[in-house]
């Protein structure tokens, strides 16, 4: 198998305007599109006690109209110049982003910029958008089998504190409670120029792009920033169990969750359990999919991955290794949880460096496909701007994971993937009717 390559050349540009908004841009000019991403440090680890889902339900009132426009033109404008839009609210950013033909740009900085400025917050937009929240749970969550299942529940059973173990899409008492004058500080809180970083990669002009964005966003006041959350907590030291019933569900499972070296602090030991995790559990020549599957038929079929829901890279510490398995009613958890140890074992006795190089080299295949994407390109830049002030990181990524020796893939299953200091997540079926 070829080699995918290792060195990436993305160019990264990056200012600060007066209002403390950070700018990073990392122009592409193969094809005529862009994309503008704007990223607040805000996420699921930011809300207080009694407030849960309050996150996620300020990006739907993000959509619900401006300083300059009513409801509803943000998105009309967006579709009818080509483009498209979307926002998401994860563990450490909430992200918002248009992908428009380049002759759209102006455009879409005008957009970002007048929700920036300042959001038509009304009760009648609060009491909607709660009830549109509190539908995609039952959606979601409630009314579906597996709802939830690992990505909610499960950082539930590994960590302890507030910021990183409550209900990331909320409690409905805690969206009821919301109320007016919580979302005009929220807004005036987090949505600060100064807490926030202005993506751009594609078909841009960095010089004439800047001057747009002085024009749009400089008149934009500074206002005081919030201090980062402090999600910081002790690794386990005993194994934590918790049991979901799911009255849907038409066969059990089970998820495992150990924790990881910090994302930021540790980042090559953070690459060597990524290509530990790639080895254990990515496809079909896996260990995990091999002994559980294909061997001892314990599962039917089974995901592995490093990250919380925002992905790999795009995370600040603490952060998870996951594994989940659905299998059939016969078997028990005990039963799949002594295979995956053993086979962590057998990783943490000494990995062959051929077979490391063939799960780094697809890894690397998928994450440079990805990256190709302008969307997930633009994403990983404003992501690890936003957390690290460190968008080179995309073109650094290939190199550290190349540099990945067979003695640290051991050394990080030794270290973190050990029983007692996992949580392990029983997906009890209830029949699925």
């Amino acid at each position: 198998m070829p080699r995918p390559k290792t060195t990436l050349t993305f160019p990264i540009e990056r200012t600060t305007l007066d209002n403390g908004l950070r700018v990073v841009m990392a122009p592409d000019r193969s094809s005529p599109a862009v994309m503008i991403a704007a990223y607040y440090d805000v996420g699921f680890r930011s809300e207080p006690q009694g407030r849960t889902g309050f996150a996620h339900l300020f990006e739907h009132l993000m959509f619900e109209g401006s300083v300059s426009l009513e409801k509803g033109m943000h998105d009309r404008l967006v579709n009818g110049n080509g483009g498209i839009m979307n926002g998401s609210t994860r563990n450490d950013f909430t992200n918002y982003f248009e992908i428009m033909p380049s002759n759209a740009l102006e455009l879409g900085l005008f957009l970002e910029a007048d929700r920036m400025r300042g959001l038509r917050l009304t009760e009648q937009n609060l009491a909607a958008q709660v009830a549109v929240v509190k539908e995609e749970v039952k959606v979601n969550v409630m009314n579906q089998p597996y709802g939830g299942f690992p990505w909610l529940f499960l950082p539930m059973a590994l960590f302890e504190t507030w910021p990183n173990a409550h209900n990331a899409y909320g409690e409905f008492a805690d969206l009821d409670a919301a109320n007016l004058d919580d979302t005009v500080a929220f807004f005036d809180r987090y949505y600060a120029p100064g807490n926030a970083v202005l993506a751009l990669t594609g078909d841009i002009d960095p010089d004439a792009t800047m001057r747009l964005i002085e024009q749009h966003f400089a008149g934009i006041p500074a206002r005081d920033v919030p201090p980062t959350v402090d999600a910081s907590e002790p690794v386990p030291s005993s194994e934590r169990r918790e049991q979901r019933v799911d009255p849907r569900a038409p066969q059990p499972a089970i998820a495992l969750a150990y924790r990881t070296p910090d994302p930021i602090t540790a980042f090559d030991e953070y690459c060597a359990l990524i290509l530990a995790g790639s080895i254990l559990g990515d496809g079909d020549a896996s260990s995990l999919h091999q002994r559980l599957l294909k061997r001892d038929r314990l599962a039917s079929h089974l995901s592995a991955e490093v990250g919380l829901v925002a992905g790999t890279f795009e995370v600040r510490g603490p952060s998870m290794f996951q594994i989940a398995v659905w299998h059939p009613a016969e078997t028990d958890a005990e039963q799949i949880t002594k295979a995956i140890d053993e086979e962590i074992d057998v990783l943490a006795d000494g990995v062959d460096a051929e077979e490391l190089d063939r799960f780094r080299n697809a890894y690397l295949a998928d994450l440079l496909g990805a990256i190709d994407n302008l969307m997930a390109r633009g994403m990983l830049v404003a992501a690890t701007e936003q957390q690290r002030g460190r968008a080179e990181l995309i073109n650094e990524i290939p190199a550290a994971l190349a540099a990945v020796t067979p003695e640290q893939v051991a050394e990080v299953a030794r270290t973190w993937l050990r029983p007692h200091q996992r949580a392990l997540l029983e997906w009890q079926a209830g029949g699925g009717r």
